[in-house]
């Protein structure tokens, strides 16, 4: 088990039970086997492929990016759009998302109130 309090530069592959309370410059992608607690901050974007799973409790500057047999749950903020590519993706209520929620494939899950209009 991996856990960072720090600030790393640059972009990350996760392929292991990583815990973020810091942040990361950069972007950020789990792979199979890879398991992500994020409650820090990402100042890029976040992708979870195969076999990856994730819970953002945390904040994620860009885009979120759920691909095929990846699994995210989302209980923080994104600041870009959430796209889910074919794996399961659960939005919370509480959960704020500044850009779209796209489904291409996949099963989407979104918990938050219905905005009016």
């Amino acid at each position: 088990m991996r856990e960072e309090r720090g600030t790393i530069s640059g972009n990350v592959k996760i392929n292991e039970l990583y815990t973020l309370w810091g942040t990361i410059a950069g972007d950020v992608t789990v792979v199979d086997g890879g398991k992500f607690y994020q409650r820090g901050t990402i100042y890029g974007s976040l992708t979870v492929e195969k076999g990856g799973r994730v819970h953002v409790f945390g904040n994620v500057q860009g885009d979120l990016t759920v691909k095929a047999g990846a699994k995210v749950i989302h209980s923080g903020s994104v600041g870009g759009d959430a796209n889910n590519l074919g794996g399961r993706l659960y939005i919370e209520k509480d959960s704020r998302i500044s850009g779209k929620v796209k489904t291409k494939e996949g099963e989407t899950k979104d918990d938050r109130p219905a905005t009016p209009g």
